[in-house]
């Protein structure tokens, strides 16, 4: 499938900026999924700094302010062929090495309902255990926005019951690696049928499994992603993956919008 995204990010302030970083990770990188036709980035407010492939293997660039703006504005834009291959992405690549997807982190540090959880689908091939896992998390927490945040680590998604498609991701990542699999997030585009515009950008869980490599489990749809997904970037949790983050020194306050499309 041919597919064509537009990612807009706009921070406005009430008064001008003294400093400001922020790393991007907006840019898909072409693999066994997937081939990117076109990306352009663009930015306003802001210079681009430097680019370079961190450890994860995403592409990742850094902006600084210029000037004293009271906006800061970025967009990226672009064309991505995607293949369905069941969610299969192939071996590990990049320099970090197979074990550091088994360390817990902040977000999918597991509790005990975490581990009971894990306990119940450990037996079965590799796949079996991981396609109920997804099962399993998608029947205890339900889809609803607006109930977590960025900040919310995956036991607390699994307590309250609900959450969104990070949770969901979390909370797969923190039971996978209590079985043995070496699991991680990724962060992307999902095109929903006749819906253009999308609320946020998706995300969705990997676990290496031997033989096959980095299997993927959208547990926020009950599937491993096909041809409606474009991959970003991945990393341990959130924190490794998201889309934008930084910081900026001064009293100003800030407000944020997002825009995004994803189209055949």
């Amino acid at each position: 499938m041919w597919l064509k995204i537009n990612h807009r990010t706009e921070y406005s302030y009430d008064r001008p900026l003294s400093y400001a970083l922020q790393r991007l990770r907006l840019f898909p990188l072409s693999g066994p999924l997937q081939i990117v036709r076109s990306w352009s980035l663009s930015i306003a407010g802001a210079k681009e700094e430097v680019r370079f492939i961190d450890h994860f293997g995403n592409d990742t660039r850094l902006i600084s302010v210029e000037g004293e703006p009271h906006a800061i504005g970025i967009e990226v834009t672009g064309e991505v062929e995607t293949v369905n291959k069941a969610g299969m992405a192939g071996p590990q690549r990049g320099f970090a090495p197979l074990w550091l997807y088994l360390r817990d982190t902040p977000l999918t540090a597991p509790s005990e309902a975490i581990e009971a959880l894990a306990a119940t689908v450990a037996e079965g091939s590799d796949l079996d255990c991981l396609h109920r896992l997804m099962a399993a998390i998608r029947e205890r927490v339900a889809y609803a926005v607006g109930t977590t945040d960025s900040d919310t680590a995956a036991e607390e998604a699994l307590s309250k019951g609900r959450g969104v498609c990070q949770d969901h991701a979390h909370i797969f990542i923190s039971a996978a690696r209590l079985n043995g699999f070496p699991a991680r997030y990724v962060s992307g585009y999902l095109m929903v049928d006749g819906v253009a515009e999308q609320a946020a950008s998706h995300a969705w869980a990997e676990a290496h499994v031997e033989a096959l490599g980095w299997v993927g489990f959208d547990v926020a749809n009950g599937i491993s992603p096909d041809e409606n997904y474009v991959r970003i970037a991945t990393g341990r949790d959130y924190r490794d993956a998201m889309p934008v983050s930084g910081i900026r020194l001064g009293q100003a306050s800030e407000q944020l919008a997002v825009r995004i499309t994803v189209e055949q």
